[in-house]
Order: C-alpha cells, then sequence, then structure tokens
C-alpha cells in the first residue's frame, strides 16, 4: 500500500483511561437518537467487509461469529459490511437483492441482539457497485478484448491492415509505443483492467442507473427492515457507484452529473424512494466522503453542501469516511484486479502507523467537524459520525465535547480488541489492545482473505471453540476476555 514520502513511524498511545464512573458520565457513553431508534452510547463500528459469507452471497457460520463477537463488546452501534442491493454473483460478499437472502439476515439481527443483550443496534450497508475486470494478459487484451477501429490503424499507419494483423502489431509494441497508438482509456484498461464508469453513458445499464437504483436501494432497504435491522446506511462513499455520482468528476450531461445540483440529484432520488418505502419512522442515513483526495475531485467545501442538502431532505444521520478511489490506485499485477485503497487517497481512507507530519490519527476530523457546523448552520440536529485512526477514550470524548461529531467510529480498533467498549465502560480500559495501524487487515482484504488482526490471530490456537481461517493458520475471532483482577 502506499505510504507518505515522510515515513514518519508513529506508535498508538492510548491517553489516559476513564475509572469506571468517569465513564459512565462521560458523552461518549451516554445515549443519542438516530431518528426513531436510540443508540445506549455514542460509539459505532462502522462497516468492515470480513469475507465470511458464502460465495453465493448468504449469511454464514462465520458471518454470525463475526458479528456476534463485536456485539459481545456492546458498543451503541454496528455497521454491517457493505451489502449488494442487486441479486447478482459477487463472491462472498453479502447479498440482499433477492428475498431468499431474508433468513439469514434475520438470523443476524438475532444474534447480534443476543450477544449485546440488546444493547447493540444493527444498521446494514447497502451497496451498488460496477464492472471491473482484472488486468489482462497483453495476449488476451490485444488479442480479443481491445476493440479494433480506424483510429488504431491511423496511429499505426496500417490504414489497410487487416484486425487480426493490427492486433498481431499491437502485442510487439513496448508500453512507451503504445502510448502513441491507444487513447487514454484504452491504456488505463491495458495496464489496471477495464473499469466502468458512471459517465459512460453510451452503455444503456450506464445510462439508465439513475431509472433503475432508486428502486434497487428502496427495495433492499424493505428487506432490511423486514429482517429486523434497526436501519441502513446507504453507501455513497469510496469507489462506488453512489459516490461516483457525487464526484466532481461526474460529467454526464443528463441532469445527473456537472454541478452540485446534478451530482446530488441520484442520490437524493436514492433516498427519496428508500423513504417511502421504509417509512418516516425508519432509520435512514447515509455514508459519504468529506474529501475524495485525488486531483480533481471533491473537497469538504462540496462535502458540507451535500450534508446540508441530506439534512434537508430528512436522512436520519451522515456517516463521514475519506478518500479509497480508483482514480491513483497502485497498478495491479496481471491478473489482479485494481484495488482503491492503495493509492494516496487509499491512505487518507485508512492511514497507518508509518505517515507523515500530520500523523495517522483522527485525520477526518477537522473536515467533519466544517460538515457538521454546516449541517448544524442549516437548522439540522442529525447526528454526525466520525471514523479514522480513532483509539482512545480522551481522543473520542474531546472530538465530542469539542462539537466536531456526534458519534464515534471505531473500525480498526474494534477489529484490534472487539472489547474496547465493556473495557473501557467498565473502567478496565489498561487492558485494552490497541490498535497498531500496520493495516495488516487492510492486505488481508485486498487479497480477498478472511479479515482477522495479527494482534490475536494466531493466539490460543488450540481452545476447542477457536473457529479456524480457511488456511487452517489462523483464528477467524478475538478471543474471549478474561477480566483482570
Amino acid at each position: 500500500m502506499w505510504k507518505p514520502p515522510a515515513k514518519i513511524k508513529y506508535e498508538t498511545v492510548a491517553g489516559q483511561w476513564p475509572d469506571q464512573d468517569t465513564a459512565r458520565n462521560s458523552k461518549l457513553f451516554s445515549s443519542i437518537d438516530i431518528g426513531q431508534c436510540t443508540l445506549t452510547s455514542r460509539t459505532w463500528i462502522p462497516a468492515m467487509v470480513p469475507w465470511r459469507a458464502s460465495p453465493d452471497g448468504f449469511v454464514t457460520d462465520d458471518v454470525l461469529a463475526w458479528y456476534g463477537r463485536f456485539a459481545a463488546g456492546r458498543p451503541g452501534a454496528i455497521v454491517v459490511e457493505a451489502t449488494g442491493i442487486r441479486d447478482v454473483p459477487s463472491g462472498p460478499l453479502l447479498r440482499i437483492g433477492d428475498d431468499r437472502f431474508i433468513p439469514g439476515l434475520r438470523d443476524l439481527v438475532e444474534t447480534v441482539k443476543q450477544a449485546s443483550g440488546g444493547k447493540t443496534r444493527l444498521f446494514i450497508q447497502l451497496i451498488d457497485f460496477l464492472g471491473v475486470r482484472r488486468r489482462p494478459t497483453p495476449e488476451a487484451y490485444f488479442g480479443k478484448h481491445l476493440k479494433i477501429t480506424d483510429h488504431h490503424r491511423s496511429n499505426l499507419g496500417m490504414q489497410d491492415a487487416s484486425e487480426q494483423d493490427i492486433r498481431a502489431k499491437l502485442l510487439t509494441l513496448d508500453q512507451d509505443a503504445l502510448q502513441n497508438v491507444l487513447n487514454e482509456r484504452e491504456m488505463e484498461s491495458f495496464l489496471k483492467g477495464h473499469r466502468e464508469r458512471v459517465t459512460d453513458t453510451h452503455l444503456d445499464h450506464i445510462r439508465d442507473l439513475p431509472k433503475v437504483l432508486p428502486d434497487l436501494f428502496a427495495d433492499a432497504a424493505a428487506r432490511a427492515k423486514e429482517a429486523g435491522f434497526d436501519g441502513v446506511e446507504l453507501h455513497y462513499a469510496h469507489a462506488y457507484t453512489m459516490a461516483s455520482f457525487l464526484s466532481e468528476l461526474n460529467d454526464r450531461d443528463d441532469g445527473y452529473g456537472q454541478n452540485l445540483e446534478g451530482r446530488v440529484r441520484l442520490p437524493l432520488e436514492v433516498f427519496a424512494a428508500t423513504r417511502e418505502r421504509v417509512g418516516s419512522n425508519y432509520p435512514v442515513g447515509c455514508r459519504f466522503l468529506s474529501d475524495e483526495c485525488i486531483q480533481g475531485g471533491s473537497n469538504v467545501e462540496d462535502a458540507a453542501w451535500f450534508a446540508t442538502r441530506f439534512a434537508d431532505a430528512g436522512m436520519d444521520f451522515l456517516s463521514l469516511s475519506r478518500g479509497g478511489k480508483f482514480e491513483d490506485a497502485k497498478t495491479p499485477k496481471v491478473g489482479g484486479a485494481i484495488y482503491p485503497y492503495t493509492g494516496p487517497s487509499g491512505y487518507e481512507c485508512m492511514p497507518g502507523h508509518i505517515s507523515d507530519e500530520q500523523g495517522p490519527f483522527g485525520r477526518n476530523v477537522a473536515p467533519v467537524a466544517k460538515i457538521r457546523q454546516a449541517v448544524r448552520d442549516g437548522g439540522h440536529t442529525i447526528p454526525v459520525i466520525v471514523a479514522g485512526g480513532m483509539h482512545g477514550f480522551e481522543q473520542a470524548e474531546a472530538v465530542l465535547e469539542n462539537d466536531e461529531a456526534d458519534i464515534v467510529g471505531f473500525a480498526r480498533q474494534s477489529l484490534a480488541d472487539p472489547d474496547w467498549f465493556k473495557k473501557v465502560a467498565s473502567g478496565c480500559g489498561s487492558e485494552v489492545r490497541l490498535c497498531e495501524y500496520t493495516n495488516y487487515c487492510e492486505g488481508l482484504d485486498q487479497k480477498h482473505k478472511q479479515v482477522t488482526c495479527q494482534l490475536w490471530d494466531r493466539k490460543a490456537l488450540e481452545e476447542p471453540d477457536c473457529r479456524p481461517s480457511s488456511d487452517g493458520r489462523r483464528r477467524l475471532e478475538a478471543p474471549e476476555w478474561s477480566r483482570n483482577t
């Protein structure tokens, strides 16, 4: 993964942990309403993909164990991983694009309820994504994938050559020569794999996204409600479809791009359809970006404007991430797929312990504070959630006391120690297993391996209830907490 050129190494410092009374009287462990839903604390586990679903998108025992383990720590809320709204194959990622997925999702809701003693609210993140192909071999790309056109013939000086001869010629050219023959998009498809964009309106299924997505999201939200989830989070962040509509790079000329009003139009239409389907009393919010962190992309001023429009429309919460885009992602190896968290914007999404002068902790706080203020200036009081490098009680409490956010998201820290919330609330913060921000977990995600944490995945493998990873070398959930006396 990309690292800042400064390469300054940081160690995680917890700060002072509270005693039980201090924790009990803190803002972090006070309740907050999200629409008609009340969280018992302002602690939030954002969506993380663990690669534990079945190959066809169903809830498995490993999925139940994963979320049950987080729920045992009793955070205020957990957001289930990005769950596909289409009924199409997508590998071992959860899906909700058909009613047949509801029974398994209902089991997941019940598992979290039981494991948390009813203390943790459960939301599900709903996502749509466009097609991404693996980086092809030169033989595959030039032999069949590339559509040969007159501009290739002209650039090669082979106007009268057959398609077969053109393909054969392309295979003999080095990268510098190919730059003079292929257009920018073709060169990218060759080096990184073909990737669909929301601006590919020459393709029928891309042009029709505004027609089909509102109902797809609304149907998925209705299934989530039927399964018993406490609310839904619309995924408008990172490298995926809805975020791409919000992006400054969206130059669609059909009323769904080019300017702020055009870019926010489909996200608002998706929300409106979802709200109509699930009703006014069911919590619906979204996760979007405080900053795309790419050249020519949306910035915090755009995000503040979007946030106010989302609040105006009646969303019940706003959850902010940053970066994580395809545009600056690392070039994959042949046969690999481009991954949107490998470039500078990916670092901003998940900053690691090797960082720059700003450091990896709380990089999203200042942008989120600005966005929250815009929402408040617009007359809205809906909760705004911050995440990114959050791990300590003092750190989180200060964010809340300073009105920089209303809820604090702990992603990698909750993976390092699912009992963080229970430990800190009971005055046992000194027993917290602190995340080291090495992004070991993210490296597993990038390889589509079951996600674990290096701080515990090789410990107590001999325990009879230890669930092994598919390779048999790691445990899939953190060991149970035995309170020190």
